[in-house]
């Protein structure tokens, strides 16, 4: 019997970018996003389709790499309205720990002035990756800049977890990245936890030109959908919350049978 191909098999023919090559040829901190949810059963198919000068990133040795991300928000929840309304100031404050390589940042997302993502970074000590208290002037230092209040004392608090395995591809001919996760759980307050091991959340980080991975999802029948692993699975754990902005996705893709519905057929978007 022929096995089955698996990410990991397929990943295994790419060949390595290591993370300061990759740092410096896509960096994007100012970039597009396009975000697609489709059944992790199709990232094989979908990986195999990639251009052969594709990399993956490899860092001791391993091309997959387990992340952890601690979101914070206010007890009325600014940082989600926000993001449900979508307002032009919003902006997502996490941590992000690289749990394979003990390695945390503090991260600021907010939306630039064309509409792409801007991410501000700073280091943090993995033991501090729930609390803001250490990079509270840094916090407040970006959300000054947007107006929106950071220098007058707003309360943050932990407010979500999520959990996947990613594995990030570098493709040269756009100098442009995206990012294939797997084994997707978020977890909320009072116990609440979703786990999605059927789904797949690949996302393009470009310029304002597509890439071909975004053409390969294209031609597959999958298309970029409003998506936030904060705001949606928030409002996943959370249903009395305004959701009108995902209602489609949570209905669709943030159910126990998630990853097992066949994407519809339509026309490629004209980017």
């Amino acid at each position: 019997m022929i096995p089955l191909a698996t990410p990991t098999t397929v990943l295994a023919d790419l060949a390595p970018i290591d993370l300061a090559e990759l740092t410096g040829r896509a960096a994007l901190q100012t970039r597009f996003d396009r975000k697609y949810l489709l059944p992790a059963a199709e990232v094989p198919g979908l990986l195999a389709g990639l251009d052969p000068g594709t990399q993956v990133l490899e860092i001791d040795g391993r091309r997959s790499f387990r992340y952890e991300s601690v979101y914070f928000d206010t007890p009325d929840l600014v940082s989600y309205r926000l993001t449900a309304h979508r307002r032009r100031r919003r902006f997502k404050i996490r941590t992000r720990t690289y749990v394979d390589s003990d390695l945390c940042w503090l991260e600021v997302k907010t939306e630039g002035t064309r509409g792409g993502t801007v991410k501000h970074r700073l280091p943090y000590h993995p033991g501090d990756s729930g609390t803001l208290s250490p990079g509270r002037t840094f916090v407040d230092g970006i959300l000054a800049t947007l107006g929106t209040g950071g220098g007058t004392g707003l309360a943050f608090a932990s407010t979500l977890t999520t959990r996947y395995l990613r594995s990030t591809l570098f493709l040269p001919t756009t100098a442009s990245r995206a990012t294939i996760d797997l084994g997707l759980c978020w977890e909320g307050g009072h116990g609440a936890r979703l786990e999605l091991p059927g789904l797949a959340i690949v996302e393009t980080k470009t310029g304002s030109t597509a890439s071909h991975v975004d053409r390969l999802l294209w031609s597959h029948g999958h298309r970029p959908v409003a998506v936030s692993k904060y705001a949606t699975g928030l409002a996943a754990l959370r249903p009395e919350l305004p959701c009108a902005r995902w209602r489609r996705t949570l209905r669709r893709h943030f159910t126990p049978d998630a990853g097992t519905e066949a994407p519809p057929s339509s026309s490629p978007p004209s980017v």
